[in-house]
């Protein structure tokens, strides 16, 4: 009863900000889009206006016209990939926003002809993936811990640190990102990730985690055997203190210095805000590597920390920056990133913990190599392009 209440009283704080920053923040972006519009040249051609076209995207004539349906039918996969793996909600998000809604080359196009509208547009596609990130974060922290799969502690310090950065980089670089550079910084460090976590999987990355993979293969053995209480055999705190938490799962002991995770959330939370995603693909490997988890452990952690990041980053992109959404799209996509993060955490436990890393390093790949080409030499080396 004390874990549902509060995780009821988490959502309904989620809730009241999100009203509360609505409320304020919209007569400030509705003026900064009327303002580049205005300086937007007139005419029919690539990078201007038709002001006699049908309003499209955020109600700008002649904007890219959004199926709904595709937007809730890809939030479903957004939502069930990053409450299965801890990471890439964001970037599947993002890869929605930019390349399936076609709204990264319609905010290319205003590059030289108006760039103030290139870079409202780009601040709209950023906190467009937070949104759905935040709601799959939400859903997948609280089916996570009463799974007994969320290493609370660590959640809250890597939070902490998070807190700092998802506050700063909104503020600093908000209105100054063209989409070019987002695009390609954004496939950059996707890109290295995917290197990084493809290690760990290779037999001498897995043979210097044996902690990790001994609680993996008890979790694994147990629901194969469909034996015990899972929630009951799940994380168990033993101790905090300022320079030492320790935790079990499935009897396996692991321990962390609290800093660590302050700095690495402090960090992490600054990258993920500048490219307008939740930070789980930076998350995933810092617990894995850093603090040693096996990725059962991992998304639902991830999924917290993210979590209070978003919210942080949200309000402050749309409440001090005044950035605005296509709220048709968003709601649509909301309803599918619900299904897809109640799925999620109910299949996971059925996919041994070397694939989740492999479906993580495979789907990095992609999606950096696609985005590093595009942002910097203008065209994907990799379909579609």
């Amino acid at each position: 009863m004390k874990r549902r209440r509060f995780w009821l009283w988490m959502a309904a704080a989620v809730f009241c900000v999100v009203l509360l920053g609505l409320w304020i923040q919209e007569g400030t972006a509705a003026d900064r889009l009327a303002e580049a519009l205005s300086k937007t040249p007139k005419g029919t051609g690539p990078g201007q206006i038709d002001p006699k076209a049908p309003p499209g995207f955020l109600g700008i004539p002649g904007g890219p016209s959004l199926n709904l349906i595709l937007g809730f039918l890809w939030a479903v996969w957004v939502g069930w990939i990053f409450s299965t793996v801890g990471a890439f909600g964001g970037i599947m998000a993002g890869v929605g926003h930019m390349t399936i809604f076609g709204l990264g080359d319609y905010a290319r196009s205003f590059k030289k002809t108006s760039p103030m509208l290139n870079k409202l547009l780009t601040d709209s596609i950023r906190v467009s993936n937070q949104w759905l990130v935040g709601l799959s974060a939400l859903i997948s922290s609280f089916n996570y811990y009463r799974m007994g799969r969320l290493v609370l502690p660590l959640g809250i310090f890597l939070a902490i640190g998070s807190v700092g950065g998802s506050l700063l980089i909104p503020i600093i670089t908000a209105g100054k990102i063209k989409l070019s550079a987002y695009q390609g910084y954004f496939g950059l460090c996707v890109f290295l990730i995917a290197g990084f976590l493809f290690y760990q999987t290779t037999p001498k990355g897995q043979a210097s985690r044996k902690e990790a993979k001994a609680a993996a293969e008890a979790f694994e053995k147990s629901v194969r055997e469909k034996r015990g209480d899972q929630a009951e055999m799940g994380v168990k705190v033993k101790s905090i203190s300022a320079s030492r938490v320790v935790f079990t799962f499935y009897g396996v002991e692991f321990s962390f210095n609290p800093l660590w995770p302050v700095i690495g959330g402090l960090l992490i939370a600054s990258l993920a805000s500048f490219l307008g995603i939740g930070g789980g693909f930076l998350f995933v490997p810092f617990m894995t590597s850093v603090v040693g988890l096996p990725m059962f452990l991992v998304a639902g952690t991830s999924a917290l920390t993210v979590l209070i990041g978003m919210v942080v980053s949200i309000f402050t992109y749309m409440v001090v920056k005044g950035t605005m959404v296509h709220w048709g799209l968003i709601g649509a996509e909301l309803v599918g990133i619900f299904i897809g993060s109640m799925i999620g955490p109910r299949t996971q436990k059925y996919i041994p913990d070397i694939w989740l890393k492999r479906i993580f390093v495979v789907l990095a790949l992609y999606v950096g190599l696609r985005y590093f080409s595009k942002g910097f030499f203008g065209y994907s080396w990799v379909p579609p392009y």
